[in-house]
Order: C-alpha cells, then structure tokens, then sequence
C-alpha cells in the first residue's frame, strides 16, 4: 500500500517524529499544508469525531465542516500530497450527539461504523479505532480489543469493497498523566495482531501507548516532562526504549498522543528515544486564540475582544479541561475555548465587522 510504504520509507531514513495537527480551525489546516508544501514533508492532520463528522452529525466545530467538505478542502490545497488525513479517536460514543443520545452499545457502534465509512469514501488514509469510552461504565481490556476488532475488520472489508488504501492506528485508553504497563501494551498488541493474522487482515501501523503526557487547563501536567521522579512511575528514558522494544517485536509505531506544552527539550528527547508519532491538538487553537485576543486588544478593538472572550466563556467548552481546584480567572477559561466557537454565527459577524 502506498501510504504504508510512504511511512515506512520516512520514519526509517529519518530519525525524526511525525507530526499528527489537530486541524482546530481554518487557519491551523491552511498552516499544515503549507508547511508540509514548503518543506516537502508529510504532515497528518488527525481529526477528531467532534472537529469534522459526517453529514449525519452536522459536522464539527471545525469551519462546520463535514468529512467530505474537509478531505476536499485539503486535497485541493495540497498540491504536493504531503499532507496525510487522518481520523483521530474514532469509535462509540466519540461524537456527543451519540451521548447526548444515550445510544446503546450496539447503536453506537453502528453510529460509528457509518461514520467510518463517510471517513473510507472521503479519503481518510489512516484510521484510529479507539473504543474507550463507554457511557455505561468503564471496560475492561478485554472488552476494548473485542471492540478494536469489530471495528477493524469492518473498516479494512469496507474499504476493499470501495477500493480503498487505509491503515490503522490502535488505542485503548484516555489520557493520563502516568504511563502504561509494558505488560498491557504487550497484551494487547499480541491479542489484536493474532486476531489480524487469523482473519487475514493487515496489521496495525501505528499503537497509541500512555507515555505519561496529560493535557489540562494550558499545560502538560503529565510525568513525561518533570524532571522529578513520580512515584510508581518508571521514567520516559526508561520506559519509551522498552516500550519500542516491545513495538519492534510487532512490527509497529510507537504513537503518543496530547504532545501539547511539552518543554523544546522534552519535545527534543521524543526522536531520540525513537517515538515514531505525536499528535498536538489543543496547543494549536489556544496559540491562535491568544494572538486573535492580542491583535484586537493592540488595536483599539478592546470592545470586539470582550464579545468574543465572553462567547467563548458562554460556551462552557473550557469546562473538562479545567483541573480540580483551578486558580484559572474567566478569561483563561474562555482563552481556552476559545477556537470552539471560530465557526459560530456570532464570531463569524465580529469577524466581519
């Protein structure tokens, strides 16, 4: 497969980490791709079921943009195909309106297989299956690979029919600020690839591991960028290599997810230890958020800032980053959510004016 061998011939002649961009507005899509046009690199733009989803769900928040809209939008402008789209966490119940809905298991499993085909039929090149969340409760390991499964090999059946190059990326888990077992990661990866080789379907590309990173508020509160030994934790320098070890034994990526706020030394460290990928997301919009602020405020348009930053408040979107006790004033809340509502009426017009 193309994409495949394009990766494969990247990450081994190069000691680098491929960039996953959460494509968090317009701006930050039209920076990716001109930023992997200028310096002929490839560049994934990860998008979540929240940012871009199919007609069915109305969209994202993303330009309200549905997937083919967003595949369209990229592959026009890309006019060097560096640029590699990307479906970040997909599966049940990552779209809200899924749990706003209280869709059972099977309804929401059905919910995100369409929502996987929109993502084969607009060109998304590789695919993360990630049925962590559960709304009933919280499942175990096992529970989780049976549902990678399913939905692996209804995503690869789907995409031979159409004629289709995907690969996949496999995730267990949500964020947290400390790490995963080796033994889980191990597990898991020998569960999921026996599976794929009983059912003759291709491996995975990539495996999403808890390299101890965790996003909240504006910072990364996670282990892998203290210089202070966490108790319980084995550090990054010593667990990456093993964790690659055991990623080497498969036949897979090392992928690390909520890359956001790491120090430039940290940020450095993730080659050398040998993490092939590493997805920011929220960093992106809060930059631009914060410049938009800085522009309107040096400008004289103290008046436009005040509306936007009190739209953004409004919107409660600052809500599940916030960490418990938080010292963080109304403005650093909207600051946060604040590129959740660049697509919304009421921005667009104090855009405009």
């Amino acid at each position: 497969m193309k994409i495949q061998r394009q990766l494969n011939e990247y990450l081994t002649k190069h000691r680098s980490t491929l960039l996953g961009v959460g494509p968090m507005s317009l701006n930050c899509i039209d920076a990716t791709i001109e930023l992997a046009n200028d310096y002929n690199i490839p560049l994934m733009l990860v998008a979540s079921r929240r940012q871009i989803d199919s007609e069915v769900f109305g969209g994202g928040y993303v330009n309200g943009w549905t997937t083919p809209k967003f595949s369209r939008y990229v592959t026009d402008k890309d006019k060097k195909a560096n640029v590699i789209l990307a479906r970040d966490h997909g599966g049940p119940w990552q779209n809200n309106k899924e749990k706003e809905a209280e869709l059972s298991l099977s309804q929401a499993m059905e919910s995100s297989k369409a929502s996987y085909k929109v993502d084969i039929d607009a060109g998304f090149q590789i695919l993360h299956i990630d049925p962590s969340i559960d709304i009933f409760g919280v499942p175990k390991v096992n529970v989780i690979i049976d549902r990678i499964c399913e939905l692996y090999e209804f995503c690869w059946s789907y995409a031979q029919q159409q004629g289709k190059e995907i690969i996949f990326e496999i995730g267990t888990e949500e964020q947290s600020e400390t790490s995963s077992t080796l033994e889980e990661l191990d597990y898991v990866l020998e569960i999921i690839f026996d599976f794929c080789q009983k059912n003759h379907l291709p491996k995975p590309t990539f495996v999403v591991a808890q390299t101890g990173t965790r996003v909240m508020e504006t910072r990364n509160i996670g282990s892998f960028d203290t210089p202070i030994r966490v108790a319980d934790e084995i550090p990054a320098d010593i667990l990456v290599p093993k964790m690659i070890e055991i990623c080497k034994k498969f036949g897979v990526f090392l992928k690390q997810h909520n890359t956001d706020y790491l120090s430039d030394e940290a940020l450095k460290w993730l080659p050398r230890l040998g993490i092939h990928s590493a997805n920011v997301a929220p960093e992106f919009g809060i930059a631009e958020t914060k410049a938009l602020v800085k522009i309107l405020e040096t400008n004289g348009l103290e008046s436009s800032s005040d509306e936007f930053l009190q739209l953004a408040f409004d919107s409660n979107q600052w809500e599940k980053w916030m960490l418990p006790n938080t010292k963080a004033t109304d403005r650093d809340r909207a600051i946060i959510a604040g590129h959740y509502i660049f697509a919304s009426a009421q921005f667009v017009e104090i855009k405009q004016r």
